[in-house]
């Protein structure tokens, strides 16, 4: 066949459209396989929950099967890492919380991976409210009252956390720097065993989740003295924050996001953006968030990659000043 300087290039022109039109096709293909979210905890905790609730709702929209994998251990660290170590084509990705991004790389120096720059933001998907709860036969009425306690001894106020580094230890350490006073931390195995020492008057307070504590509030057994965050929770409107508490400088939240590995295309990351916000606003989902203790996130992914970075900072800042370790 004989090929003039037009028809090679019609047909050079043809190719690059065929190939565009197929790059398009494949993008808009996405998710052709199933997806996995990787759960770094547990199955049955928040984090687990959050994953599940957004899988179904995905699962929905895309006519795909979202899994979600457990893959405990390490304070997140290996679930994390798996993910970070994974093919960057938005089919395993990682239900993050804070600490899984801005707080292990602080307390792990020898992690093998940067949960900052080898991860790409996707979409913050809820915050956390924490609260700081004593028992109801403490003699603590307020925040007032707890920091008056500490500053006249030194470690004569006790906090029960859920380990070395975990949420619970950070809040208290910020509230340590926040109200100038030193709480004496006593670390437990876990959340559950942490709560279980307030509500069995083995330590005086507990900075926790509202989901870990509420039932224990509303049923008398544990008295709130404020929530960390920057306004009141709906769950107990009748609890102030910190700051109207008495201590402005102090804010703790904690909060969950999902992310892909880096280098994941964007178009995938597009998509997955905006189909996850969508499910976010769904109603069922918002009404278990709410019984839960969390607010839907949102935002954009740069906003929630913002995020990431600003807590980072901070965190580092924290554990360095209460010379917090890894256990």
């Amino acid at each position: 066949m004989h090929f003039t300087r037009r028809t090679l290039a019609g047909t050079c022109l043809a190719g690059l459209a065929l190939a565009a039109a197929g790059t398009v096709a494949a993008q808009e293909a996405f998710p052709s396989k199933p997806v996995k979210i990787v759960v770094a905890f547990t199955a049955g905790g928040p984090t687990d929950v959050v994953a599940r609730l957004l899988g179904q709702k995905l699962t929905e929209a895309w006519g795909q099967q979202v899994v979600v994998e457990n893959r405990p251990g390490a304070a997140g660290v290996l679930g994390s890492e798996q993910v970070a170590k994974a093919p960057a084509d938005g089919y395993t990705l990682l239900m993050a919380t804070a600490g899984n991004l801005t707080v292990n790389q602080h307390l792990y120096p020898k992690m093998r991976f940067d949960p900052v720059k080898d991860f790409a933001p996707i979409l913050q998907t809820a915050a956390v409210d924490f609260v700081l709860v004593t028992s109801a036969s403490s003699p603590y009425k307020s925040v007032k009252d707890v920091t008056a306690a500490a500053k006249a001894k030194p470690e004569g106020v006790s906090t029960s956390t859920s380990g070395n580094g975990g949420a619970p230890h950070l809040a208290a350490a910020l509230f340590n720097d926040a109200a100038g006073v030193r709480l004496l931390m006593v670390p437990y195995k876990g959340t559950a065993d942490a709560v279980n020492a307030v509500l069995a008057g083995e330590v005086n307070l507990d900075f926790d989740a509202a989901s870990q504590v509420l039932p224990h509030v509303n049923s008398g057994k544990l008295r709130a003295l404020a929530v960390l965050g920057a306004k009141r929770s709906a769950l107990l409107p009748e609890v102030p924050t910190m700051a109207e508490a008495g201590l402005p400088g102090y804010q703790f939240s904690n909060w969950f996001g999902l992310v892909a590995p880096a280098g994941t295309p964007q178009p995938v990351l597009n998509k997955l953006q905006a189909d996850v916000a969508r499910a976010l606003q769904s109603t069922d989902v918002r009404a278990r968030f709410q019984t839960m203790g969390l607010e839907p996130g949102g935002g954009s992914a740069a906003q929630f990659g913002a995020l990431i970075q600003a807590d980072s900072a901070k965190w580092a800042a924290a554990i360095k000043s209460a010379n917090i370790t890894a256990q």
